[in-house]
């Protein structure tokens, strides 16, 4: 066996006939493709290519769990030249038809996430062998960084799965896991861990000699529509109807890769190659991508705790109450490794809870995500009570009861029976001051809140919540256990509804006022998920429950009534009169099996049913310029500690859109001068609930923004 000098970033080992390149990025936990890297591939290539002793090569990473993670984001951004980006996508694209054109087989050997560009690299090769390792993950998820792949991914994806399998992919941004990758055919071969390099070079031997069998694992429907031109046409029309139903317009990327995939298939690869450096470019330069690329760096760093080391180790929690929030946050918590002991009121509360999570487990499972060894090791995790047996060696303890704050301080004080001296009480509460419910603690700076978001398996943000006597080491502990569970997790200060609930109350109170005015409640909800919103008020209102909404206006109504604002009592009326929304299948929607309509009972709530338009611009900025006025008030407050904690908690706690950035960065856009003017055109028509900020004023005045240049 012989070795080359290693290079900086590939270090290629000879094995006979075959050369394992091992890709090794210095002082980097991933690697990740840069423009950088361009030469160096380039001279790896020629090594490979002028070697006759070389047949076959495998590209395999010499990181743990991680193949190649996608582009380096922060040195793509500084492409702001006109035909940067266009230029770099050419450059990429030549040095990977080196790879699919060259004689000599490669092979992918993956282990770990293979994303963006990582699995385009992988697509050249001309065999994909990954590792049934749970970290092991393949995607193309440019579009969600508004961007399109520009490593010929829109190209020899379709021509790899086919072209309905591969929109599915390249539209949505979706993660593939090792045996569902296979079976689209996108891996080859799914190998244990240990055995890849070794299994990688025995397959390059066996390539060396013959091509690879790779069967079309396509249905005859898929084959049928797709081999002909009628058929690839009803297949883009329909791509597009869903898009645009889904994206409302918002966003250019989605369009763009159709375009490169049409483009490729109709004219050839040339063709679509050069299409998709085009539309990089373009895509590069817009609004939506550089908001959607301040987003990815902000959840980056919301998933980093900055005082870790006053974090205490923890391993192990309490859940009160087996509910859809107290299972949900059990589920993640035993996903995570951490053990769980999950109390509620008797044992068949604790046995549908239990189920609830298997069922979740089990469907890992069918996707071929977990085994069922591993399933079985995560579920042992997790224990039921109906006491508080065990937990007297508990850390901490997560409260996910009812929204009653006696209920909760009542909690409080059993606890603190039971629980070690230095054990930390947190509430998932939605609205409840904590410094209210830490008045029945012993030890108030132990008590914090964990605002957990429904539902706890999917909604990525935690929030946080601490009042002024907080410990230090309590808040850093909570935010590495959200960060343990996988969450992106925001900090915020105490007060009634905190920052996320807080903000979203006026718009709703704001949706309510519009149908007073005798708005359609499709119309409504229309107008807003125009806007860039994923479900409308009136159906994000039945989600949440409308009880819950009452509530939650009861608790902020004194909050509002200080500034002369006077809350809506119509979900209050709604709840009486027996509507509760998706719970009880009666809200401002009817739930009959999966399809829901609207509820025209409830107009008599509304002033009768005559219904008539309203502007829908007009309506669109009074919801959202309430909820970004109130977000300006947090900050103002120093409930917030930073604009960018206040777009992280709206977009991925609130659906705010995420291409305009979230309501500071949206200010920031339209510049605090129009925002001001907005805010007082409509105070004028409207009333002071409207009445802007004084921080917001004050921005004006300077010509300043929420986010430094």
């Amino acid at each position: 066996m012989i070795e080359d000098e290693p290079m900086s970033f590939t270090h290629i080992e000879k094995d006979g006939s075959v050369a394992l390149v091992w890709l090794d990025q210095p002082g980097e936990k991933l690697n990740k493709l840069s423009r950088d890297l361009l030469d160096e591939f380039r001279s790896m290539l020629d090594q490979l290519e002028g070697d006759p002793e070389i047949e076959a090569a495998v590209l395999i990473s010499g990181k743990p769990d991680n193949f190649i993670a996608g582009a380096d984001i922060d040195k793509f951004i500084e492409m702001t030249e006109p035909g940067q980006a266009e230029e770099l996508s050419r450059q990429g694209n030549a040095l990977l038809r080196r790879i699919s054109e060259s004689r000599k087989p490669v092979i992918a050997a993956i282990n770990g996430p293979a994303l963006g560009g990582g699995l385009e690299v992988a697509l050249a090769c001309h065999y994909r062998i990954v590792t049934d390792s749970p970290r092991t993950v393949m995607g193309l998820p440019e579009v969600q960084l508004g961007l399109l792949p520009a490593g010929g991914g829109t190209q020899r994806l379709p021509r790899l799965i086919g072209l309905q399998r591969s929109l599915d992919l390249l539209l949505t941004g979706k993660n593939v896991y090792p045996y569902p990758a296979r079976k689209l055919g996108l891996a080859d071969l799914v190998v244990p861990a240990p055995s890849l390099p070794d299994t990688a070079r025995k397959v390059a031997r066996q390539l060396i000699s013959r091509p690879p069998a790779r069967p079309d694992r396509r249905s005859w429907v898929e084959k049928l529509l797709e081999s002909n031109p009628l058929g690839r046409a009803l297949i883009f029309r329909q791509a597009r109807k869903m898009v645009l139903r889904r994206t409302q317009g918002n966003y250019p990327a989605p369009e763009k890769i159709l375009e490169c995939v049409r483009v490729g298939l109709s004219r050839g690869l040339d063709a679509g190659l050069e299409a998709e450096a085009r539309n990089f470019g373009f895509l590069m330069r817009t609004p939506q991508c550089r908001q959607l690329v301040n987003l990815f760096f902000s959840i980056n760093a919301a998933k980093k705790n900055p005082q870790r080391d006053q974090a205490r180790a923890i391993t192990r929690i309490g859940v009160l109450g087996g509910g859809l929030m107290g299972r949900g946050i059990a589920d993640v918590s035993i996903n995570r490794g951490l053990e769980v002991f999950m109390k509620d009121v008797s044992w068949e509360s604790v046995a549908k809870a239990e189920k609830s999570i298997w069922d979740d487990l089990a469907k890992k499972v069918r996707k071929r995500i977990l085994s069922g060894f591993e399933r079985d090791q995560v579920f042992s995790r997790l224990y039921g009570v109906t006491d508080y047996s065990g937990f007297e060696r508990m850390p901490l303890v997560v409260e996910a009861v009812f929204e009653d704050l006696d209920l909760k301080r009542r909690i409080i004080r059993e606890l603190e029976a039971v629980l070690p001296e230095d054990a930390i009480f947190a509430s998932n509460t939605s609205s409840l001051p904590i410094a209210d419910i830490a008045e029945a603690s012993q030890r108030p700076e132990q008590v914090i809140g964990m605002h957990y978001f429904s539902p706890v398996q999917k909604m990525p943000l935690l929030e946080i919540i601490v009042t002024s006597r907080t410990a230090q080491w309590v808040r850093s502990t909570a935010v590495e256990l959200g960060l343990k569970q996988g969450k992106a997790v925001i900090v915020v200060g105490d007060g009634p509804g905190f920052y996320t609930t807080r903000i979203v109350a006026p718009m709703m109170n704001e949706a309510l006022l519009a149908l007073e005015e005798g708005m359609r409640i499709e119309d409504l909800d229309r107008a807003m998920k125009r806007f860039g919103f994923p479900v409308g008020p009136a159906a994000l209102m039945d989600e949440v429950g409308l009880d819950v909404g009452a509530h939650v206006a009861e608790v902020l109504g004194p909050l509002f009534a200080a500034r002369g604002l006077q809350p809506n009592p119509k979900t209050a009326e709604l709840v009486q009169a027996g509507y509760q929304g998706r719970k009880n299948k009666r809200g401002f929607y009817r739930y009959n099996g999966k399809k829901k309509q609207s509820n025209p009972e409830i107009y008599r709530h509304f002033g009768g049913s005559n219904r008539r338009s309203l502007p829908v611009e007009e309506v669109q900025q009074r919801l959202a310029l309430v909820m970004v006025g109130e977000a300006i008030r947090c900050l103002q407050e120093d409930v917030l500690h930073s604009p960018r904690d206040g777009d992280l908690g709206a977009i991925l706690g609130l659906g705010f859109p995420p291409f305009l950035g979230g309501p500071f960065r949206w200010a920031d856009s339209l510049g605090a001068a129009e925002l001001l003017k907005r805010m007082e055109s409509l105070q004028s028509r409207h009333g002071d609930r409207f009445r802007p900020p004084e921080l917001l004023q004050e921005k004006a005045a300077a010509n300043a923004a929420f986010y430094p240049a």
